[in-house]
């Protein structure tokens, strides 16, 4: 099977420096842990001083636009490049320092997993179970019953769909048993239907208790799968924590419609605490917190205005991505670093 190995040999990792770990400490019961990753290329800054903390049990989302950083920075943690600055420990082991051996319970694909087009689906499970040993040639069957492949085990790859593919390199992955599972852009290129049956396997897997760290730039996808995310934007982390954080980050913003909209937005101009008053095409909108709100429905009605709808706003994860993407950065209970890195590297 050709492409992206997801393992560095001990040798290999024997012989390169090791990478300052800074002030890290190593905690085995979480699945990753990096602290201050950069990579450069040149000029180029690729990834710049990333934190990312996954949990045991996350399903945990690294979202960011094409060429943001995800990639690189997957590639790192996997051992298969070495970071320019910053640690990483997966259970509490270094990539770089343990080589293949800091890979147990690891297990993913980076960008596309592709396998022999000539030979089944099987038959590629079996070459990947000979070089991971320790009986994995026994958890073939159970692994392409999680993946719904079993009707297809015995078909050449080459007819298979991108979807199927997909599918069959997460296969690959589940013969190590993994405890976490790193997967790049898994559900990229895939029909709608496809797409949702990625989404089933991934929230089958993580009810079978396994942590997955996902990169993707499909909104949909991390919104219905992950509980954490980090999104990153030209190579740095402008936010991690989870997506209810997010949200409630960015809560305050108000719609006022009343049987009198011009006056009532004079009423709220003049009112105390209530800011970025402005007109929309269904009455008029404005950032306020709940105390402020609360007065200003008492002085509309005291003006003789009926209030025919006051809502707050609740921002929808496209809303939040493009705002923290395209330049706005967002406080959350675990949020990057202000502002962006140098130019960005693959995605």
């Amino acid at each position: 099977m050709s492409g992206t190995p997801t393992a560095a040999s001990p040798q290999a990792a024997s012989q390169q420096a090791p990478v300052s770990s800074g002030s890290l400490e190593p905690d085995e019961a979480l699945p990753v842990q990096a602290r201050g990753l950069v990579k450069r290329y040149g000029e180029i800054v690729a990834v710049d001083h990333v934190d990312l903390t996954v949990r045991a049990g996350d399903v945990y989302g690294y979202l960011g636009p094409n060429g943001a950083g995800k990639t690189t920075s997957l590639r790192m943690l996997l051992g298969l490049i070495r970071p320019t600055e910053g640690s990483i420990r997966l259970f509490g082991r270094d990539p770089l320092l343990a080589g293949a051996g800091a890979l147990d319970g690891v297990a993913g694909f980076v960008e596309a997993p592709r396998f022999y087009p000539y030979m089944t689906g099987r038959r590629n499970l079996e070459l990947c179970a000979a070089f991971d040993g320790d009986g994995a040639s026994e958890r073939i069957d159970e692994a392409l019953d999680v993946v719904d492949l079993a009707p297809r085990a015995k078909h050449k790859v080459g007819g298979y769909s991108h979807g199927m593919r997909q599918r069959l390199g997460i296969a690959g992955a589940l013969l190590r048993r993994p405890r976490l599972l790193l997967l790049d852009e898994p559900a990229t290129g895939l029909d709608p239907a496809g797409m949702r049956d990625m989404r089933a396997l991934i929230r089958r897997l993580a009810d079978e208790r396994i942590t997955v760290l996902l990169s993707s730039h499909i909104l949909a996808e991390v919104e219905e799968l992950c509980d954490r995310v980090a999104i990153i934007r030209s190579g740095s982390v402008v936010y991690e924590g989870s997506l209810s954080e997010l949200k409630r980050t960015t809560a305050g913003g108000y719609q006022l419609r009343t049987t009198d909209d011009l006056r009532a937005l004079e009423v709220c101009q003049a009112q105390a605490g209530i800011e970025a008053v402005g007109r929309t095409p269904g009455g008029v909108r404005f950032d306020a917190d709940e105390v402020e709100v609360a007065a200003l429905s008492i002085a509309l009605v005291g003006a003789g205005l009926g209030i025919i709808t006051l809502a707050s706003e609740h921002a929808t994860l496209e809303d939040l991505f493009f705002r923290l993407t395209e330049g706005d950065q967002v406080e959350g209970n675990g949020s990057g670093p202000a502002g962006a890195a140098g130019g960005s590297g693959e995605a």
